[in-house]
């Protein structure tokens, strides 16, 4: 029996290498994977933004990702991080689907949960007159505040330089849901499949309690992994490979 390929989502400000290490791992287990670029993140970083990113809605990254997955051949397990996560959980309410894996993911409009972490990440950037109508890129500071905290100096240093431009309006749409639209809303109902939820008991941009929302909410048995310790940016030394393994095993019982 084939197993299901794996559509990987990366996170805002990311890019597809985020899963450069975690592909490999599951392909070893059998499952083709694809990891496309959302619109306009293949751009070389220290380029300006590309002039079609700074009012590009979500809807435009589902869409993309709805035509990337029909050229599959089969459901796909929709793997996400961060608004990966997000997206993952909005493609799979449009599309037949075989289960979702959502790590550290984004919070969908019906899936809140309050805290001040996420403010003093962004603070940099939200504070600024228009940011909802412009190209975002975390700053330095709230990215080592936020999203590598707890993370190896290297690594940290590499995957900030390799932050990419994203767009304002896609920010706003997850941050300030009443203001626009409510168009990150997910219909779990649709979201009938198995999923696996993790995140790490120190994320900062995405805090716990979005994931437990978000667990609370689909439609379809959930296996929940709270890591103690661990932050936003789980793609690193052990971590990376505890949460590989999970991952794997956990595809290992869909068969």
């Amino acid at each position: 029996m084939l197993k299901p390929p794996v559509l990987l989502i990366h996170g805002m400000w990311s890019t597809p290498a985020t899963f450069d290490r975690l592909r490999p791992v599951l392909e070893a287990a059998g499952h083709e994977t694809h990891a496309p670029a959302l619109l306009f993140h293949d751009r070389p970083v220290g380029l300006p933004p590309a002039p079609g990113l700074r009012d590009l809605p979500i809807r435009a990254y589902v869409d993309q990702l709805e035509a990337e997955a029909l050229k599959l051949g089969a459901p796909p397990i929709i793997l996400g991080h961060s608004m990966g996560g997000l997206l993952a959980q909005l493609l799979g309410a449009r599309i037949d689907h075989a289960g979702l894996v959502l790590l550290s993911p984004a919070a969908a409009a019906n899936a809140q949960s309050f805290s001040l972490d996420p403010f003093k990440t962004l603070k940099n950037v939200i504070l600024k007159w228009g940011w909802w109508d412009e190209p975002t890129l975390c700053d330095e500071a709230g990215a080592r505040w936020g999203i590598f905290n707890g993370v190896p100096e290297a690594v940290t240093r590499a995957e900030i330089a390799a932050l990419v431009w994203d767009s304002g309006r896609v920010l706003a749409e997850m941050a300030l849901p009443p203001a626009f639209g409510r168009t990150t809303q997910v219909d779990y109902a649709r979201l009938d499949r198995p999923a696996l939820v993790v995140v790490g008991s120190d994320d900062r941009i995405t805090p716990p309690g979005i994931a437990r929302a978000t667990a609370r909410n689909l439609a379809g048995t959930v296996d929940y992994h709270e890591l103690p310790g661990a932050p936003h940016w789980i793609f690193w030394g052990e971590l990376e490979r505890q949460v590989a393994a999970m991952v794997v095993e956990w595809l290992a019982g869909l068969h």
